[in-house]
């Protein structure tokens, strides 16, 4: 008998997951005893394969804000595998479905309207961050013992889904789980980091999309620029885990049986510890928000119950030679069975500042589709057709010239080698206000021969040795002095004033550079964020990316009231894109971002100009 027999004839079978991983024949049958531990560094990597589920709230181990329902983070220390044919093991999967009754949402459509709109105005709208991921939940109840129950929608899964990284059921005491996530989160082998950012989302229910529909998909703005958004946010994940930072790939097509999708590949190299290497990127920008730590606190306040495992990972650790492979794709398009008999399929979806609120209710729907189908709570419209053929799966990503065509507009320094540059001598401190942009811009200052790190705001002196300080960017509204981080920006840029000494400062620390020499802030009419603008830099055109609600105004004036700076300001509108001194500059736009075109020059330029570089270094734009 397989494994998988021994375990479908059991009565009470020992925990096990089922795995089948995007474009491979076969899938993995995996039984083992269950391990739950407090962190990511007690995952037991004592020389057997382990998976473990990842709860959401996991990400206080970063520091960040998420409500507490006390979900384990759950190893499974494999001890018997076997793999098997795909079309073998659908063969013995339970061929009836398991039913699911009474579905019911725990936000009505109405509510999550409303949310949508709230938190446009409320987060967005006061410089919160850029996007943010609400969640709501379909439930319902089954009878079905647990094991049966996964391993009969596992089978509808393989059958009818297509286009997924993995399609797995997981079954342990009191938490069994059945799903089809489209999405890496962050995967290592042989020491190579891939990251899989997986954004805007086509619906067509009905069947495969027509080509037209397809490509007003793939020329909307919003789609857009919400795939570029996510792509920044885990470009500062591959910085801080990758020396080299991570280069993209993409953009491609991700097809599943109802949703098309759009994705970018990243990948860099990393001697890190696979889990310290999950630690890092806790968690996806697609299931929470830009910035990270803001994400999770304004998830905190829209949501009114923890996530359990939403938005966290199911991650494989595969023992090798050298120590062990990751893979771990995110925990999203799953259906979830308790101890009791409850059924939940959480999803979500991505908030941006042009977010329509009906639109994004239809695409919390459209996404459970899928898996709600597969257990049962919906029925199928064709049963007698799988809309997955045999032998499709390769087809799942592609490319598309309206796709190809994005990549002119985005900065070639992610997505080509960048050669290292002659060291400079000088040391720069990168001031973290809040946004893990610091991370890529650190990763720029390397480049140009700095040798740079970080420090949190909180922990930053007022005084430091590093001969150049670079202020970072980060949420909120810069006038608010009350906060303790606004209060504390104002103090250490006003202090490296009076020290006279070479500092740069960008997005939200510009405003309060600019703030402090006199000129007016305040919110625009419509927040930039994920925004390219073309601007006029001290005399150079610079296409840059933006991600701001508020800006400085020059009021008239072609220098700041206060210091003097001369200012580079729009002619029609005032707002000031940076601000120049003797040894004093800073930007609106993240010169940093996958956006800013002319990013890198643009920084080299102002570097030179803050530590009174007499040459520029050959190449490095």
């Amino acid at each position: 008998m397989t494994l998988l027999s021994t375990l479908l004839a059991a009565d009470q079978p020992p925990p096990f997951a089922v795995i089948r991983r995007e474009h491979e024949a076969t899938l993995d049958v995996l039984v083992g005893e269950v391990v739950d531990v407090a962190t990511l560094a007690d995952i037991p990597l004592d020389g057997a394969e382990v998976l473990a589920l990842v709860p959401f709230r996991q990400v206080r181990e970063r520091g960040f804000d998420a409500l507490d329902d006390g979900a384990p983070l759950r190893c499974l220390v494999v001890h018997e595998r076997e793999s098997l044919p795909v079309d073998t093991a659908i063969g013995l999967l339970p061929e009836h479905p398991v039913v699911v009754d009474d579905l019911a949402v725990d936000v009505t459509d109405a509510d999550y309207a409303n949310a949508v709109r709230r938190v446009i105005a409320e987060e967005i709208g006061r410089g919160e961050g850029a996007n943010f991921v609400i969640r709501r939940e379909f439930t319902g109840t089954t009878s079905a013992p647990a094991a049966h129950a996964v391993l009969a929608w596992l089978r509808a899964l393989l059958e009818f889904e297509r286009g997924a990284f993995w399609t797995f059921a997981v079954h342990t005491p009191g938490l069994s789980a059945a799903g089809a996530t489209p999405e890496r989160h962050v995967g290592q082998v042989g020491g190579v980091v891939s990251m899989n950012p997986i954004s805007g989302t086509f619906r067509h229910l009905d069947g495969p999309p027509d080509e037209s529909a397809l490509e007003e998909f793939l020329s909307d703005v919003k789609e857009r620029e919400e795939l570029v958004m996510v792509v920044d946010e885990e470009l500062k994940m591959m910085s801080a885990v990758c020396p080299g930072g991570g280069r993209i790939r993409g953009p491609f097509l991700k097809r599943m049986s109802r949703l098309t999708h759009t994705e970018y590949l990243l990948e860099g190299r990393s001697r890190l510890d696979p889990r310290e290497v999950l630690r890092l990127t806790m968690f996806a920008p697609t299931v929470t928000g830009s910035p990270m730590g803001n994400a999770c606190t304004v998830i905190a306040r829209h949501e009114t119950t923890p996530r359990g495992y939403y938005a966290g990972v199911f991650a494989r650790f595969t023992p090798t030679a050298s120590g062990y492979d990751l893979d771990a794709p995110i925990l999203i398009r799953t259906a979830y069975l308790d101890g009791a008999g409850t059924v939940r399929v959480p999803v979500g979806a991505t908030l941006v500042r042009h977010s329509d609120a009906d639109g994004e209710v239809a695409e919390t729907h459209a996404k459970a589709a899928g898996v709600l189908t597969a257990i049962g709570a919906l029925p199928r419209q064709d049963a007698s057709r799988p809309t997955r053929p045999r032998g499709v799966d390769a087809e799942a990503s592609a490319s598309h010239p309206l796709l190809d065509a994005r990549n002119a507009q985005l900065a070639a320094f992610w997505s080509t080698p960048q050669p290292s540059a002659s060291p400079r001598g000088a040391r720069a401190l990168v001031v973290d206000a809040g946004d893990d942009f610091t991370t890529m811009l650190a990763h720029q200052l390397r480049h140009l021969g700095l040798d740079a790190r970080i420090v949190a705001w909180h922990a930053a002196q007022t005084a430091p040795d590093e001969e150049l300080v670079v202020f970072g960017p980060g949420p909120g509204d810069p006038r608010d002095t009350a906060d303790p981080r606004m209060a504390r920006l104002h103090e250490l840029i006003a202090a490296r004033l009076a020290q006279g000494a070479p500092m740069l400062a960008v997005c939200l620390s510009h405003q309060v550079l600019a703030r402090l020499a006199g000129l007016a802030i305040a919110p625009l009419t419509a927040p930039q964020q994920g925004v390219q603008r073309t601007a006029d830099i001290f005399g150079e055109r610079a296409t840059i990316g933006y991600y701001n609600t508020f800006t400085a105004f020059d009021a008239g004036h072609r220098a700041t009231p206060t210091h003097a700076f001369e200012i580079a300001a729009d002619a029609g509108t005032g707002v000031v894109h940076a601000l120049r001194g003797p040894g004093v500059a800073s930007v609106q736009g993240h010169l940093e971002s996958v956006l800013s075109v002319d990013g890198l020059a643009t920084l080299e330029l102002l570097v030179d100009g803050v530590l009174g570089a007499t040459t520029r270094i050959g190449g490095a734009a």
